[in-house]
């Protein structure tokens, strides 16, 4: 624990510790009799909350704090901790809500790959503490929790796991609207008696008579395909903040005339018009739409669902919740919140740039600190930009996870090398494209409306034969058992269903986790403020470092320099004092490099780095033989790998990086002969 502190002290904050806070954590008592919406669909079953659902006048609410609020606030960086404390008051105070978005999406693998805790333990301890509100996540259909398509049977048996630990509702959606790509999971929410929310991505804007691709004939039909999958619920999932208030207010009125199903409203703030918006859906009769606590919402996340309840008040469709007691659970985000800054966006105000761009709420956040992570922050405005050049590009997609992330990656890609739409035939006729811009065009993510570019699908796939069918016919079953049997000789563990599921959607960020903890330690109960900024000098801190165990922690002293670069951090601890040694790496003491070799670009033996990143995977040895385009290397930066190939033939003469290593972009990695 203490040279976990001193890391934070020594090489990421300095010593610097801005003064927080302590969270309002609101005393209540919750009766033996708690009843919510999670004992009527557990009493009645799917179809009698649908029943329940159109029975009812008032707005039902959904709260989204705990999943994609945080994410589209502050990079999905929200730690269970700070759920947990406010989760028995949420279960008294939020009684009335129709749900809680509190898992999936990006949650699952930024639990893992950077808060290094397990998304399962939240939902199993968040599900303890609250037993009277359902449960609703989001699953990006045959994408699961992950970027690409999966194994049917790995698909069905993560919803069976999830439904098991704690999930009521699914929301489901496909990046392309491609309902082919949500049938797996609906039935398997059907088969488990769980509520199954299937989603129209909304994108365009239907009030535009000069656009007839996205249009609300569009969007009826899709409406009523979906009702004939048996989904219990349509959901509407506006993204990008892109669906205006009378263009919400006339598609849930034409919704509303053709279906039967209830229809679940989400869209984001960013535009500044998102509480307009969903004050008009409600005139049209949308039965629940989603929301955060207002210390959580606006800007790039949800309306806010104060000011919802609020406007609704003494109206027909009036929430029937209690301000006083959503302004409890408000003020305690409110505490919460200034400790992720470092994660926030930068976005101080909503912009109808959204407009124009079309980037989604989740993406947005994320967006910078990956542009920065390629040395591209100053270009910024150039890849917002080419974001929407890329979108025209690939014929105007739907834009939410994967297929964002195909866009976004493409956006920066070009950028780095300055690639444009009329020179990228010719200048990277022999350039390897990021691996989700490969996985798109081969039709792995499913097939678009309208189909793609054909000229670009060859320059990104050269020889390869892209599929039409739905991916997950293609691709063989996962084996279980063989993880199991993986992940017990190498860790020493007894894997669980919920370990293999995860290692299956992402086996490398699994991996790291369990040797995380196996090396460092398990953090997840130490105080958000302690975990992302240690110490500061004087200062005292309860950590938990077990259940039940406290240790009581003061900073006495940040040591000077040493000759070998290191520094003495002086602690008390329970009234014991205790010095440990970190070494602070910006300290010139250790040798640094004298230079970085760099692969000539006009020498097509010499291999470089296509983008800045870690070596996931290096796939030759010296004196392998290789063809013109083959894969010899994978490259990772903020979740965006791409693929390095030789553009000729050749012997692998010599290999200069090893798997793990940082290279900066261009960096020779192999050399052929």
């Amino acid at each position: 624990m203490l040279k976990f502190i001193g890391e934070k002290v020594v090489n990421e904050t300095k010593g610097y510790k801005p003064d927080f806070d302590i969270p309002r954590v609101p005393k209540v008592n919750r009766s033996k009799e708690y009843f919510g919406t999670k004992q009527i669909l557990d009493e009645r079953g799917p179809e009698g909350l649908v029943q329940w659902i159109k029975n009812r006048k008032n707005l039902l609410l959904t709260d989204t704090t705990m999943r994609d609020a945080h994410q589209s606030l502050m990079a999905t960086r929200m730690r269970t901790t700070d759920m947990l404390r406010i989760s028995k008051a949420t279960s008294v105070l939020g009684k009335d809500l129709f749900s809680l978005e509190m898992w999936g999406g990006a949650t699952f693998d930024v639990s893992y790959r950077f808060l290094k805790e397990s998304p399962w333990t939240r939902l199993e301890l968040l599900r303890k503490r609250i037993p009277n509100i359902l449960f609703q996540m989001l699953i990006r259909g045959s994408n699961g929790v992950g970027y690409k398509n999966y194994p049917d049977n790995v698909i069905r048996e993560f919803i069976r796991e999830s439904a098991e630990t704690g999930i009521d509702i699914f929301r489901i959606f496909d990046s392309l609207n491609w309902i082919k790509g949500m049938e797996i999971a609906i039935d398997e929410v059907l088969k488990l008696g769980k509520v199954a929310e299937a989603c129209i991505c909304y994108t365009g804007d239907i009030l535009d008579d000069s656009k007839d691709k996205y249009t609300l004939d569009y969007y009826v039909k899709m409406a009523k395909e979906i009702e004939k999958t048996g989904a219990h619920i349509l959901g509407i999932k506006d993204m990008s903040s892109l669906l205006k208030p009378q263009a919400a207010y006339n598609l849930i009125k034409a919704l509303k005339e053709e279906i039967d199903i209830p229809i679940h409203l989400h869209t984001h703030d960013t535009s500044g018009n998102g509480i307009a918006t969903v004050l008009m859906a409600a005139q049209a009769g949308v039965d629940i739409v989603d929301t955060a606590f207002n210390s959580m919402a606006g800007l790039t996340s949800q309306p806010a669902l104060n000011s919802v309840v609020a406007a609704l008040e003494y109206t027909d469709r009036s929430t029937g919740l209690n301000l006083d007691d959503l302004q409890k659970i408000s003020d305690y985000w409110s505490d919460i919140r200034p400790i992720y800054s470092q994660f926030e966006s930068g976005l101080k105000s909503g912009t109808t740039e959204i407009y124009k761009y079309e980037i989604p709420g989740g993406q947005y956040s994320n967006l910078r600190p990956q542009v920065e992570s390629f040395g591209l922050g100053h270009r910024f405005e150039e890849v917002k930009e080419m974001y929407r050049v890329v979108n025209e590009m690939l014929g105007d997609i739907i834009k939410v996870t994967p297929t964002s992330k195909v866009v976004g990656d493409m956006a920066i890609f070009m950028v780095q090398n300055d690639l444009t739409p009329e020179n990228i035939y010719h200048k990277a006729k022999d350039m390897a494209f990021p691996d989700s811009i490969v996985s798109y065009f081969k039709g792995m993510m499913g097939q678009p409306m309208g189909g793609f570019p054909k000229k670009l699908q060859k320059l990104v796939l050269k020889d390869e034969e892209p599929i039409n069918c739905r991916p997950g016919e293609l691709i063989e079953p996962v084996d279980f058992d063989k993880i199991r049997a993986y992940l017990k000789e190498k860790y020493n563990i007894n894997p669980l269903k919920k370990d293999l599921l995860s290692y299956a959607f992402y086996p490398k960020v699994f991996e790291d986790y369990l040797k995380n903890i196996e090396e460092q330690g398990d953090f997840s109960r130490v105080s958000s403020d302690i975990f992302f900024y240690g110490l500061k000098e004087g200062e005292t801190g309860e950590v938990e470092i077990e259940e039940g165990k406290i240790l009581v922690i003061k900073l006495l002293e940040i040591g000077k320099l040493d000759e070998d670069g290191y520094r003495t951090l002086y602690f008390e601890v329970n009234d014991s004092r205790r010095a440990v040694k970190i070494y602070d790496r910006a300290s010139n003491i250790v040798a640094k490099p004298v230079f970085t070799q760099i692969a000539d670009p006009e020498n097509k033996l010499e291999i470089g780095a296509n983008i800045p990143g870690t070596v996931a995977k290096i796939l030759v040895k010296e004196g392998d033989k290789i063809k013109a385009n083959q894969l010899v290397a994978i490259i990772e930066a903020m979740k965006m790998e791409t693929n390095v190939t030789s553009s000729i033939e050749g012997t692998v003469k010599s290999i200069s990086v090893k798997e793990g290593q940082k290279v900066e972009s261009g960096e020779l990695l192999i050399r052929l002969e």
